[in-house]
């Protein structure tokens, strides 16, 4: 018996024969054509028109079986299950991928229409049919969030901070508590909130973008407080434990040990946290209101938003309806591509500060 001989009697799986690279692809082709094929005939003799939800379902289906018996046949058992777990990760993987990819596919379409220069450098002053653009709604969004971010963000470090390093007893508990309902309260909520507490200072009739930026900034301290919290938690105790061992007080080792080890996660998460609120259109509604006209001063008269002006061009159509629906997907591809380059910014920042841990 050769060292590559199994003794007899005995059948080793992991010896077995192997399906051809190319063997799933035409298994997977095969499927779709017999899928196509019979859905077609089904779409004939119902006079109803052809499926291809229906045909990809059905392929799938037949992929899945056929893949699974052949691979029995020649792979083994453990083989044939490894594929089978395989075909529906990556089933998986296509039916929730199909939404995201349906979404941009559909705003790139409709909003390649408007996504000029004119939209870009235009408002919608005295504009009633064609023509016009977003400026002041851009400007508009990113002076609200801005705004949101510098309220937002050292409360929500300093919260984070006082509930890794220093937070403990009844306060720290109930800190965490408030900030666990605070992340789940409805948008609307924080818009009703900003309203009434503006409300009470100013006529009941108030907008202002300022008030948008503390709506904004309600929804946003929260996620700020979260990925801020994991992220300091993440941080080797070791490092700490070293700093006090050399005397360094501890709101130094914060400073110098744990915020530098933890900042690339920090950035990140306090980029995801802007481009959260950046969409959110029911409490920049109730308390910034919506205008026509460019508005650079939050304290003052009403200011658009990007989410707003979507809304409003779409729920709100003139007489060229053509031509409110164009910016209202023009403003939708503006947005995604706005949160889109906020998460790049993101990796880039956790990329680039990120702790070396080469010699």
């Amino acid at each position: 018996m050769t060292a590559t001989q199994a003794p007899a009697g005995i059948t080793n799986s992991l010896t077995q024969g192997r399906l051809h690279p190319r063997t799933p692809w035409v298994i997977l082709g095969l499927s779709l054509t017999a899928a196509a094929g019979i859905v077609s005939l089904i779409s004939a003799s119902t006079d109803s028109a052809f499926s291809l939800v229906g045909t990809v379902a059905l392929g799938a289906l037949f992929y899945l079986v056929m893949v699974v018996v052949i691979s029995r046949q020649v792979e083994g058992s453990r083989q044939a299950t490894d594929r089978f777990v395989t075909a529906l990760v990556t089933g998986a993987f296509l039916v929730a991928m199909t939404p995201l990819v349906s979404l941009l596919f559909t705003v790139v379409v409709n909003g390649s229409a408007r996504f000029d220069v004119q939209f870009f450098t235009s408002s919608m002053r005295n504009v009633v049919g064609e023509g016009g653009g977003a400026i002041h709604a851009i400007v508009g969004t990113l002076l609200m969030t801005g705004t949101a971010a510098i309220i937002s963000i050292p409360i929500g470090l300093l919260t984070a901070i006082y509930l890794v390093e220093y937070g403990r007893g009844p306060l720290a508990r109930a800190i965490t508590f408030f900030v666990d309902v605070m992340t789940g309260i409805p948008s609307i909520v924080a818009g009703l909130f900003a309203y009434a507490l503006f409300a009470l200072f100013f006529d009941p009739g108030i907008r202002m973008g300022f008030a948008g930026a503390i709506a904004l900034s309600v929804l946003m301290i929260p996620v700020v407080v979260r990925s801020c919290e994991e992220m300091l938690r993440v941080v080797p105790n070791e490092l700490r434990e070293a700093s006090y061992a050399l005397g360094v007080p501890k709101w130094l080792t914060i400073l110098n040990v744990v915020l530098p080890t933890s900042a690339a996660g920090i950035a990140t998460g306090i980029m995801l946290s802007i481009a959260r609120v950046i969409g959110e259109t029911a409490p920049l509604l109730i308390v910034a209101g919506f205008s026509q006209s460019m508005n650079y001063n939050l304290f003052a008269d009403r200011m658009q938003s990007l989410p707003v002006f979507v809304f409003t061009s779409y729920s709100i159509q003139g007489v060229d309806t053509q031509a409110y629906l164009d910016r209202a997907w023009a403003g939708a591809l503006t947005l995604i591509l706005i949160v889109m380059l906020l998460n790049l910014i993101a990796r880039l920042i956790a990329r680039f500060f990120a702790p070396k841990l080469g010699r």
